[in-house]
């Protein structure tokens, strides 16, 4: 009798455990409908080093798929970018935009200068296709592109990141 019901219990725990990831995929998956997603938080106060420039404003990602590779149909950024010096220097905000192109997540760069003291640069851009956003703001003189100093040197503030 004893070892009717072991094996009875064995055989039914094999079944539960031989049948439970079917029915777990069933439920999770693959879906006809497409989920759309909002993200939409502000961001900064960001400074340069030495208080130089400050930057801030908001983003909205839409449309987030998460199938192949995770990314945000659209990313909409807007904000304000200030010079707080006085010299010839200029306040920017440099975004590093990774994008999803095929299999592969290769960036470019979108710059924002204000170069006038007192008054902010008001900005709105808009990327698609995006994986993650990412913000760094220097105080630099007045040229067409920011410096590589600026690029490559110091740390980025992540501002959004498709999970």
């Amino acid at each position: 009798m004893r070892i009717t019901r072991t094996l009875t219990g064995l055989a039914i725990t094999a079944a539960f455990v031989a049948t439970a990831p079917l029915a777990a995929d069933a439920a999770t998956g693959p879906s006809d409908a497409v989920a759309t997603t909002t993200v939409a938080k502000n961001w900064g106060s960001y400074y340069a080093p030495g208080r130089a420039a400050k930057a801030f404003g908001s983003l909205t990602a839409t449309g987030e798929d998460h199938e192949d590779l995770p990314t945000a149909d659209t990313v909409k950024i807007s904000g304000k970018v200030y010079d707080l010096t006085r010299s010839r220097s200029c306040g920017w905000a440099v975004f590093r935009i990774t994008y999803r192109s095929g299999n592969n997540l290769p960036f470019k760069h979108g710059v924002v200068r204000d170069c006038s003291y007192g008054s902010p640069k008001k900005f709105a851009v808009k990327y698609h296709d995006v994986y993650q956003v990412e913000l760094k703001v220097c105080s630099e003189p007045k040229a067409a592109q920011p410096s590589l100093n600026c690029l490559y040197a110091g740390t980025w503030k992540v501002l959004y990141l498709s999970k």
